[in-house]
């Protein structure tokens, strides 16, 4: 191994080739040239002294070295665009970059008006949201704030219980019409169910709260909750969903009410070192101000 450091470009392009599996790939990502990452590549591999990938038919595939240092390159990136953020907001003005964590439904149903208002009163805030359901971690510096629907258990984190978001079974009217509507959870065998298509550690505890629910068959399989969400409203059968947001559509009606209902404890989460910085406590006031009104909609609708 070379006593020379590899740029951190190059760690950046190692990444982005192991991403993508290709050369063409990663330099249309990076907005370079293909043999600038070729470059990038070989350098790297001359200085660390072993070979990162493999040519095949399928692209370049990445040697056991490279995926054992798949994780520090990764970590690198995240430290280094949360670096820019905060260079970003060293200012007496509230302004900079603020990126959020949030699951697909609450990045994409509910946040949106919360993040437009906050716009208004701060525009030169910029908010980068990152709608998945997959975990940022907080403490690795993937994301400044997180929406999220479990009890954090890192520590240095600032963390604000928000509330309980509840949700039950829904169907569109549509449906309910052609098929009838169950008049308890056994009924529920008799119609096209929505569901997971892959179980979680979050769906396990749902089932695990749930022993009443009945063994079904999803007659469609969605990892997406937003992809669920979207075939209870197109008709195609019954799913579970927040309330307040399938109260949004007057034909998207409740069912069971009185025989199944849950609720998704939600927080919101912030690294400490982020508490005195002006850009990231407005993006955290303000959501948890949007967040605790959402939850009370909801249960004015559940009740």
């Amino acid at each position: 191994m070379s006593k020379i450091e590899p740029s951190w470009d190059y760690y950046r392009t190692f990444l982005k080739v192991l991403n993508e599996g290709s050369l063409s790939a990663a330099a249309r990502e990076l907005g370079l040239t293909q043999p600038t990452v070729g470059r990038h590549v070989d350098a790297m591999e001359e200085m660390l002294g072993f070979p990162l990938f493999t040519r095949s038919p399928q692209g370049l595939l990445p040697t056991d070295a490279a995926r054992a240092l798949r994780p520090y390159a990764e970590t690198l990136e995240a430290t280094s665009a949360a670096l820019l953020r905060a260079a970003s907001g060293q200012q007496d003005t509230v302004s900079g970059t603020v990126r959020i964590s949030a699951s697909e439904v609450i990045g994409i149903e509910v946040l949106p008006p919360i993040l437009a208002e906050l716009h208004e009163r701060y525009p030169d805030l910029t908010i980068e949201l990152s709608a998945s359901d997959a975990i940022e971690d907080i403490l690795r510096q993937e994301a400044d704030i997180a929406v999220r629907m479990a009890v954090p258990s890192q520590d240095a984190l600032v963390a604000l219980h928000i509330g309980a978001v509840p949700l039950g079974f829904h169907a569109h009217r549509r449906y309910l019409d052609r098929r009838g509507t169950p008049a308890t959870l056994a009924d529920l065998t008799r119609h096209s169910l929505i569901g997971y298509d892959r179980e979680t550690a979050a769906i396990r505890a749902i089932t695990a709260r749930t022993p009443e629910l009945p063994e079904v068959r999803f007659a469609l399989k969605a990892d997406s909750n937003l992809a669920q969400l979207a075939a209870i409203r197109a008709g195609f059968g019954i799913g579970i969903c927040q309330n307040a947001l399938a109260a949004r559509d007057p034909d998207i009606l409740p069912v069971l009410a009185d025989g199944f209902a849950m609720k998704l404890e939600t927080w919101l989460v912030m690294h400490e070192n982020l508490k005195a910085a002006p850009r990231c406590r407005v993006v955290f006031d303000a959501l948890a101000k949007g967040l605790r009104t959402y939850i009370r909609q909801t249960e004015v609708v559940s009740q």
